[in-house]
């Protein structure tokens, strides 16, 4: 592969003077003109105080347009957000800094001003000051509609029996959106053990709502259906489930090695002798893993690049042994650049063919542009494959063996300056399956049709809501949308004067779908599909007019290994081609998209293979009627009979590769709220429809990918600033303390621990002292330690750190220090993996105020430590080469996990500070860390004499501290790896 296309196309961040980004730059050149290189730049703007005031792609700034516009508050909260792709809304908190009305879908008149005619209000309440301010009801308004109570929260009181189930002051009823959460206990370590579901009556109607008015909760049930679904779980005593029973009876097993990695799982459905689902693991000293067998005998094995510890083969087979004979089911090898894209992927489990003068390889190819864009793939289809749009092609039934089956294929993809695709051309010569989908895009936003839709820019805008939730999915085909912005229902088949076919959806309190209802006329009847989504179980039926004709429940395999296993019990009315509980196991690929089926015995149920950015190439089966039972496929999400994709915040079409709504999380992944996992379908997936995995961890392994969350990602939504309580300073004598004693869970609890001292301007030092303490470009160092317990009022001490530098400072009084390693801010240090031979068990690092404290695994025997400044994520961690990381992060905490807690009164509050250290105990690294509320501080240290008779020096300190001080948090962070 040639690198001449990357070469000097660096991303580069410009600073203001106040250490603000204000324009983005990146350098673009496509491999069809290697020597044009073009610059695109994302510009911001800041207000006086430095909040971020509007930010534009560089498409929309040629125009003179932003993406968005922000407002704040004097504490820097974002109150009112203007988005060119989701519309206005509007965010205020009360006194408390609790969330109190939301107002979303305002839209902007032509002449400028806001229009609310079609915006939604939420409002919170709470319980009243003498209470603990626990939320009550959640209230929304449509303008124009009577307000309803979509959400109540009902808490248990102090009774023995509520106490008895560790219920008391626990939020035990939870009327939402699509009925009733009931929970009946609760595991000390908090994980819910009985937990039930009730359904609004006529749960099935997309026209009826929740509304829970008045304060009678025997009137709120009256609202819900008579059946319960109820859900079972055991956990051992460190909180990890054991076994889960679902609403049917049926009863998942799992259980773990030593190490904690799981070692197999079992399935017992309801009235039936337990059946292996997984039956061993084997994994690498690193956890990597290595080789894994199912219940049916297939074996996975996992083979990685020395180099890199990438993933580079994934090969299930049948092995020796096998009541079927050995086969080679799917052996799929994976090339990578440099930087980890994936170049090209063989299935050596398949044969080359011959056909029309041209040599069908099984095999995908991938080129990118400079900024990693796919931009051509390669591979092979069905020969009778056409456009697919949004229709599966048919099934080759039974599985493909003439050479004339498959034929090669290209695709090609253009993007505009703001990464919208724009343009898919696709070319199979021997077929003529020669076609082009490009896409019209909005000249005022990044909101995108395809062009069969409308080919005006101009009139894009008017196929989307208010709120960027897309109204048409082909031309007479409507979408409507609930006041949350989640998809309500889609009409495929509009009939006049007569029924539509229909398929609607409901959802929980968190837009997570619990219900899909499709309604199709055919001939002189009606038929009615149904799927109740239900922790490990999906209650699937079949109805003519109101007669079930078909139950089915699909039991889905929490814990299977890579594989993802879901069971076919059929209660009434299965298929005589398919036995009942049918076991199929499904094998997938880099991210995680189904591409083989095998059933308890081995035999293959299916294989598919998909284009880039989802669509389906290949679809080969032993029989039609265990096709129509696929329902996951692409990305291992399950496809809808429309033909999109549910990803559980989005819907996806896959036809134009885009989202069909804008993104519920802002600009958690960028300016552009439609564009799919950066326009890299190869390498990236997205869990759950809000932005790729950041942390996506690595196949086979304990690691994830090297990346850090930036921007607005690093903060968690909805807290409440901690407002600082009035400063004091004071003077406190410091005693000198062994390390250990600053270190002891209770002193980590109570007692801030500062590096205030290991500083330069405060403690004199020698020079070599200073380099390592400061000195970004080494790797850090190993420093003598010990500690100073500052005594004050009010139970208000305060323990720092300091080195023993005895040279340079008399202010080493007391026992004589520890080894350990240090690393700089914006730095690193490395550490041995596991420490031996008087090496060094402790790291310490600054305290953290915005920074990110994260390990990676460079090899076996080596970790390294950063403390990565806030805000330059990018430039100190995510864009560094990969030999940087290593084979990758083992984890991080990052600003989400320290600057924020949750109050007495159970808010969530943002408290900014903290502090951390990573230690070596019981044959593994952790990260400590400590939030803190109204952190203090450690102005001056003096030396004084005193003592009556020998004039003994003291230590007093200068402390800035306010009696609201605490340790909000004292937790752990283990590094698996």
């Amino acid at each position: 592969m040639s690198t001449s296309l990357f070469s000097n196309t660096p991303s580069v961040t410009v600073l203001d003077n106040r250490g603000l980004s204000v324009r983005d730059i990146a350098y673009y050149r496509h491999p069809n003109e290697p020597t044009s290189t073009r610059t695109r730049i994302t510009h911001h703007q800041y207000d006086t105080r430095g909040a971020l005031k509007q930010s534009a792609d560089p498409r929309l700034h040629q125009s003179e347009k932003a993406n968005f516009h922000y407002l704040t508050d004097l504490a820097g909260h974002v109150l009112r957000t203007q988005g060119v792709d989701n519309g206005t809304s509007v965010s205020l908190n009360d006194a408390a800094g609790r969330a109190f009305i939301a107002v979303n879908n305002i839209s902007t008149a032509a002449d400028g001003s806001e229009d609310t005619s079609q915006a939604v209000t939420r409002t919170w309440q709470y319980e009243g000051a003498s209470l603990p301010g626990r939320l009550l009801s959640i209230t929304e308004q449509v303008t124009g509609d009577a307000a309803r109570i979509t959400e109540r929260f009902v808490y248990a009181r102090n009774t023995e029996a509520e106490k008895a189930h560790n219920l008391a002051g626990q939020c035990i009823s939870h009327y939402d959106t699509a009925g009733l959460v009931q929970t009946d206990s609760i595991a000390l370590t908090g994980v819910a053990l009985s937990v039930s579901r009730r359904l609004l009556k006529d749960a099935d109607n997309p026209d009826v709502v929740a509304d829970w008015q008045g304060g009678d909760a025997s009137v709120w049930n009256e609202q819900l259906s008579k059946e319960d679904y109820v859900t079972l779980t055991t956990t051992d005593a460190t909180g990890t489930v054991l076994t889960t029973t679902d609403t049917k009876g049926n009863v998942q097993r799992v259980a773990y090695d030593v190490s904690g990695l799981m070692s197999g799982s079992w399935l017992t459905l309801k009235g039936k002798a337990e059946q292996t689902i997984v039956k061993s693991l084997m994994y690498s000293a690193a956890g990597q893993k290595l080789r894994e067998e199912q219940g049916n005998g297939v074996v996975t094995t996992y083979s990685y690049e020395p180099e890199t510890q990438r993933l580079i083969g994934i090969k299930t087979e049948r092995p020796t042994g096998h009541a079927l004979g050995a086969k080679v089911l799917q052996d799929l090898r994976y090339e990578y650049d440099p930087v980890g894209n994936v170049l090209k992927i063989n299935n050596d489990a398949e044969e080359t063919r011959f056909w029309r003068n041209q040599k069908v390889v099984p095999e995908n190819t991938y080129t990118y542009d400079s900024l990693y864009q796919l931009v051509k793939a390669t591979g092979r289809e069905m020969a009778n494959a056409g456009q697919q749009s949004n229709h599966l092609p048919s099934a080759t039934i039974p599985f493909l063996s003439d050479s004339s089956a498959y034929t090669n294929y290209t695709r090609t993809y253009t993007y505009d300056e703001a990464g919208n695709l724009i343009k898919v051309n696709h070319s199979a010569p021997a077929t003529s399956n020669n076609y082009t989908t490009t896409m019209t895009v909005s000249d005022s936003s990044n909101r995108s049709v395809q062009s069969t839709l409308t080919e005006n820019v101009s009139d894009v805008d008017r196929f989307f809501t208010v709120g960027g939730q897309q109204n048409q999915l082909q031309l007479g085909q409507p979408l409507i949308w609930t006041p949350r912005n989640e998809l309500l229902k889609v009409t495929p088949v509009v009939r006049d004067g007569d029924m539509n076919d229909v398929e609607s959806y409901r959802y929980d309190a968190g837009s997570q779908r619990l219900l899909k209802v499709s309604k199709q006329k055919a001939a002189s009847s009606v038929q009615t599909l149904r799927a109740l989504y239900l922790p490990g179980i999906e209650l699937r039926s079949v109805a003519q007019y109101n007669t079930e004709t078909e139950s089915l429940q699909v039991i889905t395999i929490g814990e299977a290994g890579r594989a993802q296993v879901r069971v076919l019990h059929w209660e009434k009315g299965g298929p005589s081609e398919i036995s009942n509980d049918q076991v199929r196991y499904s094998y997938d690929s880099l991210i995680g998209s189904c591409n083989l089926e095998v059933d308890s015995s081995g035999h293959l149920i299916s294989m598919e293979e998909y284009y880039p950015y989802g669509g389906t190439a290949i679809l080969t089966a032993r029989s039609q009627a265990e096709v129509k039972y696929k329902t996951v496929r692409y990305s291992g999400k399950e496809r809808d009979a429309t033909g999109l994709y549910y990803y559980g915040y989005r819907y996806y079409q896959p036809w134009v590769g885009r989202w069909l709504s804008s993104d519920p999380a802002g600009t958690i992944d960028g300016l552009n709220l439609y564009r799919m996992v950066r326009n890299n379908p190869v390498i990236f997936a997205d869990l759950d429809g809000l932005r790729p995995d950041s942390r996506n961890q690595l196949p086979g392994s304990h690691l994830y990918k090297p990346n850090l969350r930036t921007g607005e990602d690093r903060n968690l939504r909805d807290a409440s600033l901690l407002i600082p309580s009035s400063m004091e300073n004071a003077v406190a004598k410091g005693s000198p303390i062994k390390l250990e004693e600053a270190l002891t869970e209770h002193a980590l609890s109570t007692t801030p621990l500062l590096t205030d001292l290991i500083n330069p301007s405060k403690v004199p030092m020698d020079d070599t002292t200073k380099n390592i303490l400061t000195h970004k470009s080494l790797a850090g160092g190993i420093l003598a330690f010990n500690a100073i317990r500052f005594s004050m009022s009010g139970n208000n001490n305060v323990n720092a750190l300091r080195i023993v530098d005895k040279e340079t400072s008399t202010h080493q009084i007391g026992s004589g220090g520890t080894l350990a390693y240090w690393a700089p801010q914006g730095g690193y240090v490395d550490i041995p993996a596991h420490p031996k031979n008087g090496k060094p068990e402790l790291v310490f690092t600054p305290g953290f105020s915005g920074c990110i404290f994260v390990a990676d695994k460079l090899n076996e025997n080596t970790i390294r430590v950063r403390h990565v400044q806030g805000g330059k994520e990018d430039s100190e961690y995510n864009n560094l080469a990969a030999d940087e990381h290593g084979q990758g992060m083992i984890d991080a905490m990052e600003y989400r996990d320290y600057g924020y807690h949750h109050d007495v009164k159970e808010r969530l509050m943002e408290n900014i500070k903290g502090s951390a250290f990573m230690i070596y105990k019981n044959e593994r690294w952790n990260i400590r860390y400590q939030s803190l509320a109204n952190a203090p501080g450690i102005l001056s240290l003096k030396e004084e004499s005193g003592g009556l008779f020998r004039k003994l020096p003291q230590l007093k300190g200068t402390i800035c501290y306010s009696e609201g001080r605490s340790v909000v948090k004292n937790e752990v962070i283990p590094l698996h790896f």
